[in-house]
This record gives structure tokens, sequence and C-alpha cells, in this order.
């Protein structure tokens, strides 16, 4: 097995205290306009962030910086996949703060190779090549504990869903921001039937549907872990009280709203702790319907191995990006599931090419909660307010010089007219074609000869060109299938030949 590269990136965990990441984070959220927030006491959301830590050569000085963060709790569905790459598909924070991050050094390697000076990249060893500054990494922070497998944990007294499931809307205060609430429902109508939700894919191949099958029969066997376990048996149950006159305490788990992808086992959906399978992956729920989108536990596993920064930055990078630390906020918590979820499933994946290794993250826990979860909403909820419900809207905020703050809702930039849709002024800078023409800016601005190998001379047109292109990151991204996530949902090549 590789060996996780820390000798570029290895500000000491020792150094990072949870509560003043915590602290960082919700300051930052704090600095950003109302646009796209919470009403307060009404709804709630979730927060997380992407932090640069700078460690000084010769110094016990850390420099700890948010560069990029989201807010959100939305998916859309499967059958709305455009073809474009116009559609923001996962806004779970989780997701938001990542892709944010990308813009982030998508910009900071366009400094590097026009020769400004990049706070983050130097050159590398191989030509065409950059790596991080030594001193430098990144931490992951979340507000909440991520969906799917991470968040299945015991529950005790009367906790609330670290991750709630998202479910259908069914008015205009959980379909759009607060921004929205003015519009007419007649004219709410008809851009919701229009801005059809769709769904984040997998940057991978295409689907085969005619590999189900065997990827079905030879799940357990290559899976990295041991066959799939109700939580039940996972989880230590608690004593009944022995007061006389009570009834014996059910213990639960917490439930995600993450489903168990199709080809593989389901959950058993029994009473109490045997509710929910561990160890699998699942899909998030759409608005009623089923999406591709991966889990948020699931896609930080993945990231553990192939890395954040994505297939196209890869071919700019000797070696893949990973955290090196995951601090959680203060929601309920389990440090054992975490390290399934995060670590366990992917620690025995080998074989991966050079740059890429299996990198699990330290992961820390702060006692600090984010002032519009869910739990602190419920507590400052007034009469009269109306029902508590998730934000519509979706906030990424970037360190980068032009439009740092992107604002959507159903996928498309919040407060969209019906006019603007399938044009620029809908779209959101974090969907897959505005990251692309981003990406694209980059490969313009690098002189010919200092391009990557991959780039030099070859006739790449669309987004799937430049992904297959990335062929380490392709080869490691195939041995985490093979051996880890079988299962994992492919996408059709059509909906990624845009340019």
């Amino acid at each position: 097995m590789p060996v996780c590269p820390r000798s570029h990136a290895p500000a000491r965990v020792n150094m990072v205290d949870p509560d003043e990441i915590a602290k960082l984070c919700y300051e930052r959220f704090q600095q950003l306009p109302r646009r796209g927030k919470p009403e307060p006491g009404r709804e709630w959301t979730l927060l997380a962030a992407v932090l640069r830590i700078t460690r000084r050569a010769n110094s016990d000085t850390v420099e700890k910086e948010v560069v990029s963060l989201g807010t959100g709790t939305k998916c859309i569905g499967q059958t709305a996949m455009s073809p474009s790459g116009e559609i923001l598909n996962d806004s779970h924070a989780e997701v938001i703060a990542r892709r944010g991050c990308v813009r982030y050094l998508i910009q900071e390697l366009h400094r590097a190779v026009s020769g400004g000076g990049s706070a983050v990249f130097c050159q590398a060893e191989e030509q065409g090549k950059w790596r991080l500054h030594p001193g430098v990494s990144f931490l992951f922070f979340t507000s909440h504990t991520p969906c799917g497998d991470a968040a299945i944990i015991t529950m005790t007294g009367s906790q609330s869903q670290p991750c709630p499931p998202v479910t259908p809307a069914h008015s205009p205060e959980e379909e759009r921001g607060r921004g929205d609430l003015k519009r007419k429902d007649e004219e709410s109508s008809q851009v919701k039937s229009i801005k059809r939700p769709r769904q984040e894919e997998p940057e991978t191949a295409e689907t085969h549907l005619e590999d189900r099958g065997e990827r079905r029969q030879s799940f357990l066997s290559k899976s990295c872990e041991d066959p799939p376990q109700p939580a039940e048996e996972r989880v230590e149950r608690r004593s009944p009280p022995d007061s006389p006159g009570l009834c014996p305490q059910v213990t639960d788990v917490h439930r995600t709203g993450a489903k168990c992808v199709s080809g593989g086992p389901a959950d058993p959906l029994l009473p109490g702790e045997g509710y929910h399978w561990t160890g699998l992956l699942r899909v998030k729920p759409g608005r009623g319907e089923p999406t591709l989108s991966l889990s948020c536990s699931d896609k930080l596993a993945r990231w553990g191995v192939l890395g954040f920064q994505g297939a196209l930055l890869s071919l700019y990078l000797q070696e893949a990006l990973y955290y090196s630390t995951v601090v959680v906020g203060g929601v309920p918590y389990s440090q054992e599931a975490m390290t399934r979820a995060l670590v366990t499933r992917c620690s025995c994946v080998s074989a991966l090419p050079a740059g890429f290794s299996v990198c699990p993250p330290k992961l820390l826990q702060s006692s600090l909660e984010f002032p519009f979860s869910q739990a602190q909403t419920e507590l400052h909820h007034q009469a009269g307010q109306g029902r508590i419900s998730p934000c519509g809207a979706a906030i990424s905020w970037c360190n980068v010089p032009e439009q740092p703050l992107d604002v959507t809702a159903n996928g498309y930039k919040h407060g969209v007219t019906r006019k603007a849709l399938g044009t620029a002024k809908a779209r959101s800078l974090l969907c897959k074609l505005e990251l692309f023409h981003s990406f694209l800016s980059l490969v313009a601005a690098t002189e010919p000869a200092a391009l990557p190998p991959p780039l030099r001379g070859a006739e790449l047109l669309t987004y799937w060109d430049y992904k297959q292109a990335a062929q380490s990151y392709q080869q490691a991204w195939q041995q985490l299938l093979s051996q880890a996530f079988p299962l994992w949902p492919r996408t059709d090549r059509g909906l990624l030949l845009f340019h």
C-alpha cells in the first residue's frame, strides 16, 4: 500500500484545536451578507468549510484561514440530470465547500502558472506539475455528522438526527430560500417545473448497466471490510432502567435519509438499532425521487484515496490533495462510526498509481454547535413563526477575487427568473460547466511548454475528454471501485460531453 505523502503538508495534528476551527468557520459565516441565510428561529441549515493550514518553517506559528465555506441541505434527483453540466446537482454543505475549494485551487494555480506567486503551490520536480508549499495542508470542517454511514450512531435521550433526512418539499418555504417567498404561487410553480432538480454524477466513466449483475454478485468478495452488519450488532445496548413501573428504554440509532445503493444489501428496517446496515454505500434522497448522488460519508471516504482536487486539477498536480484533518461540530457524534465510514472502508485499497495513496484524515470533534443547526433553530423557535424547515438556499463563499459569493436554490442561481434559464446568469459558479470553463482558462494561461504532459498536443474538446486525460486519476478511481466500492453508481458518458 502506498504511504500517505505527508512531507509537503503536515500542519501538526496536535496544533489543531477543534473549537478554534469551529469558531473560525462560524465567524466567517456571520460575516457573509444575509442573502441565502436561514430565517432565525424558523429555518435551519448545515455548514461546512475548508481551511488552509500554514506552518512556517523553523517556527511554531500556524496560520489558519477559511478558504471555502458552504451551506445547504438539498439534493436533486436522477431524472433531471442535465447533459449540459449547467445544474448544481448536490447542494449538501460538504459538497458546496469542496467545490468552492476547487474554485480557489484553480485560482491559485492560475497565479502560479502566470508567475504571480501562489500561497499554495510551488513547482514540482515533474515538468508541468505543481505541489503544495512545504508546511501547507488543508483541513475540512463540518458543523454536523456527514449524512450516510457516519450518521448511523446510537441515540441518547431525545436527540434529533445530526443530519436529518431530506424530504420532498410541499411548500414554497421548503422549495426556495427566503428571497423567493415573495413570488406568486403561479410563478413559482412555473419556475419549479423548469428548474427540475439535477443530481450530481460521480466523476467517473459511463454507466454500464450490463455490469450491475456482476457487481451485485461480487459485492461482498470485493469489499474492503467484512460483510455489513446491522447497527444493533455493532453498538453496545444500554441496560433497561431498574425503576419499578417503568418500561424498558428502547435503544435506537440515528436514521440517515440516505438509501443503500442498488445492487447490494438493503436496510433491514427492524425496530431500534436493527434499522440500518452499517458500512454500505448510500445515495442521498431527492425531492421524492431517487438520485445517484452518494452520501457525504461516501464522498469523504473517496476523497481520502483520490484526493479532493478532482480529475481535472490532478493533471496539474504531482500528488493528490488530501485533508489532513476532519473536524465535526458540536452534534451527536461517534468516533467509531466516523472511523468506519471515512477510514476503514478504504483502508485495504492498494496498487494505486504514483501520486495517490490511502490518506485517512485525523478525526476530531468540537464542542461548539452551529447557531443555525436544527437543534438551535428548534430551541429559538417562537409561536407564530410557522413550522420549522430546512433553508431552501445554498451559500458558497470562497477566497477568490471575482464573485466569491454564490447563492443557489434548486441547482440554479438564487432568485433566477424564468427568462434567464438556460443562460450564464442562471448558472451557479460551482456547476460542472462553470468549473470546467475556469479550468480551461487555467490551461489557456499556461505557456505551451509548461503544460502538463497529457495536455500537450492532445485534441481534447469535451469535459469527458479532459477527465479521461487524467490517466493516473482514472487508474486510482478504478482501483478504488474494484477494491472497495464496486457498487458506486456510474454515469452515462452522454451527460459529460459538454464543452
